[in-house]
C-alpha cells in the first residue's frame, strides 16, 4: 500500500469504531452512556491486535489492547456469535464496564472458515451491576461484593440473542428493563460494526485486507519508533503514593523504573506496595493501559492506534502487588483512581530522568511533560434500594491539569485516563431527585509558579430524598505534585452539610443535605 492508501484505510476502519459509538450512544437508556459517554469501540484483527479505536475512553482501550488476544484464543468462534463478559481477571476492568466482542468472518475465507478475519469489540459503564450499594462502586473488599461477575459467556449464537443469557444478567440489576436496554444498545453497535467491516473486507477483498492490517501495524511500529527515539537512552525513576485504601491501609507506593535504550522501552513497577484489602487493586491490564496512554501522548497526532505502535514498550508488574491483583482482589477502584496514579508515576520517571547514556542528546522531553494533574476521577455513586425506588447514579468529576514548562494546564476538565462527560445538569434532575446547587471552578486551587496549573470544580449536590452514597476519591492527602521548582495543587475536599468527609465513604444522606466535591487543581510548571 502506499501512503496514500494507508491514510484511507485508517480512516475507514476508524470510522466504523466512531459510527459504533454513535450506534450505542443513541441506542442506550441511561444517562452513563448516553450523557456521559462513559463507553468505548475498537476494532482487532482475527489474533485480537488492536488494528482501530475511537477516540473514546483511554482506560477501556488500552486494557482492550493488552488483554484481547488472551481472550480470542481461548473461545471457538462461529458467525454471528457476540461474547460478553466483564471479569477484570478475564480480561475486564472493573465490573461496570460490560465488554461485547463479535467476531467479523469473510465469505471468501474458504480455506479457514472457522477463523474470525477481525473483531468488533464495544465496553460501556453500566451504573448498575448488581452491587448491594446503588451505583456499584461499594467499598469492598472483595471482588465477589462488587456486583455481577460476568466470566466470558456467549450472549448470541447465529445472529439470536440468547434470550435466558440476557435475563440471568438484567435480573440482578435494581431496574431490568432499562438494563436490557443497555445491553442491546451494545449489542446493536457492535452488529453494525460487523456489516460495517464485511462491506470493508468485500470491497478490498480478504488478502488485501488483511495484508493492509499488518502493513498498518508495521507502520505504526515505525512511527512510534521514530517518536520515541527523542527521549534519550538511559534510567528513569519515580514513586508516588495513593492515600488510602479505604479500608485502613494509608501511604500505598507505587512505584517506576523505566528503562530506555535502542531496543525499547521497559516499564517494571518492581517494589510497588503489595494487593491491599480495599479496592484499589487493578488486573495488569488496566496498568497497561496508563503506560500506553503516556506514552501515546509522546507520538504524533496521526500515529494509528494498533497493535504495532506499542511493540516495543515491556510491562512488568510482579503478581499479587497492586497493578498486578490476583483474584478476588478488590478491584472497583483500581480501574479509575489507581491507573490514574501509574499515570503521575510514569510522567513524573520521564520528567526527571536519573541518568542518560547520551549526555550531550538534550531532553527536551522534560520540558514538554506536564507536572501531576489533578488525579483522580473523584467517583460518586449514589441511589436507593427502597421497595419500588430503586435508582442508580454514578459520576466522575474533572479538576484541574498539571502545567508544563510550556504551557499552563486546563481548568474543570477531565484527564488521562477517562474522556467522558458531566453529566448535564438537566439531565441529572430530570432523572434522579437531585439538585444541583453549585457547579463552578475552584479558584487558587493550582500551585504558585511560572506556568498556571489548572483550576479543580465544587460541586454541590441537594438530596431531594434519603440517598445511600458511595464516594471514592483520591488526592486528598497527597497533591498533585509542581515540577522544575513550581508549586503543588490543592489537595481536593468533601463535605457533607460542611462537615468534612472521608476521601473514601460509605454513608446515606436525609433529604435537604448537601453534598460539596471540592476537586484538586493541577500542579504549575516552573518556578
Amino acid at each position: 500500500m502506499n501512503p496514500i492508501e494507508l491514510s484511507i484505510f485508517v480512516s475507514r476502519i476508524e470510522s466504523i469504531c466512531e459510527e459504533m459509538g454513535a450506534v450505542l450512544r443513541r441506542s442506550a437508556f441511561s444517562p452513563n452512556i448516553k450523557d456521559r459517554l462513559d463507553y468505548s469501540c475498537a476494532v482487532f484483527d482475527g489474533n485480537g491486535e488492536l488494528c482501530a479505536q475511537a477516540a473514546h475512553i483511554p482506560v477501556h482501550l488500552g486494557s482492550m489492547a493488552y488483554a484481547m488476544a488472551d481472550i480470542v484464543k481461548t473461545q471457538s468462534w462461529h458467525n454471528g456469535d457476540m461474547l460478553v463478559l466483564n471479569n477484570p481477571y478475564l480480561g475486564g476492568t472493573h465490573l461496570p464496564d460490560v465488554t461485547m466482542i463479535a467476531p467479523v468472518f469473510s465469505n471468501d475465507n474458504k480455506k479457514n472458515e472457522n477463523k474470525p478475519v477481525a473483531f468488533v469489540v464495544n465496553r460501556a459503564h453500566h451504573a448498575d451491576i448488581g452491587a448491594d450499594s446503588p451505583g456499584s462502586m461499594p467499598m469492598s473488599h472483595s471482588l465477589h461484593e462488587e456486583g455481577l461477575i460476568i466470566s466470558p459467556t456467549f450472549i448470541m449464537h447465529n445472529e439470536q440473542v440468547d434470550d435466558s443469557i440476557l435475563l440471568n444478567i438484567t435480573s440482578n440489576m435494581s431496574k431490568p428493563d432499562s438494563a436490557k436496554g443497555d445491553f442491546l444498545a451494545q449489542i446493536s453497535a457492535n452488529q453494525n460494526g460487523v456489516m460495517r467491516l464485511n462491506e470493508l473486507i468485500t470491497q478490498l477483498g480478504v488478502n488485501h485486507f488483511t495484508a493492509a492490517l499488518l502493513h498498518l501495524n508495521d507502520y505504526g511500529e515505525r512511527v512510534a519508533r521514530s517518536a520515541l527515539a527523542a527521549i534519550p537512552s538511559g534510567i528513569y525513576r519515580f514513586h508516588d503514593f495513593m492515600d488510602d485504601d479505604g479500608a485502613g491501609q494509608k501511604d500505598i507506593k507505587i512505584k517506576v523504573l523505566i528503562h530506555i535504550d535502542e531496543q525499547g522501552i521497559k516499564v517494571d513497577f518492581s517494589g510497588t506496595e503489595q494487593q491491599v484489602k480495599g479496592n484499589i487493586n487493578c488486573p495488569l491490564s488496566v496498568a497497561a493501559a496508563a503506560v500506553y496512554y503516556v506514552f501515546r501522548c509522546l507520538m504524533p497526532a496521526q500515529t494509528p492506534a494498533c497493535a504495532g505502535t506499542f511493540r516495543m514498550i515491556e510491562l512488568l508488574a510482579p503478581e499479587g502487588c497492586l497493578l498486578n491483583a490476583r483474584y478476588p482482589a478488590a478491584v472497583a477502584a483500581g480501574n479509575v483512581e489507581t491507573s490514574t496514579r501509574v499515570v503521575d508515576v510514569v510522567l513524573g520517571a520521564l520528567a526527571q530522568p536519573e541518568n542518560t547514556l547520551h549526555k550531550n542528546k538534550r531532553n527536551s522531553l522534560t520540558e514538554k511533560i506536564p507536572s501531576a494533574s489533578y488525579g483522580t476521577m473523584n467517583n460518586i455513586a449514589m441511589g436507593s434500594r427502597e421497595i419500588n425506588n430503586h435508582w442508580d447514579y454514578y459520576e466522575t468529576i474533572g479538576g484541574g491539569h498539571g502545567a508544563s514548562q510550556a504551557f499552563p494546564g486546563l481548568s474543570g476538565a477531565q484527564a488521562h485516563m477517562t474522556n467522558t462527560l458531566n453529566t448535564p445538569i438537566e439531565s441529572l434532575e430530570h432523572h434522579y431527585p437531585l439538585r444541583v446547587t453549585r457547579y463552578s471552578l475552584r479558584g487558587a486551587s493550582g500551585g504558585h509558579g511560572l506556568n498556571s496549573g489548572g483550576m479543580g470544580l465544587i460541586r454541590e449536590v441537594e438530596f431531594l430524598q434519603a440517598t445511600q452514597v458511595t464516594l471514592l476519591t483520591e488526592r486528598r492527602r497527597y497533591s498533585p505534585w509542581g515540577l522544575a521548582g513550581g508549586e503543588n495543587g490543592q489537595i481536593g475536599e468533601n463535605y457533607l452539610d460542611g462537615e468534612l468527609l472521608a476521601g473514601k465513604v460509605y454513608f446515606t444522606a436525609q433529604a435537604g443535605q448537601k453534598l460539596t466535591i471540592k476537586t484538586p487543581g493541577g500542579g504549575w510548571g516552573k518556578q
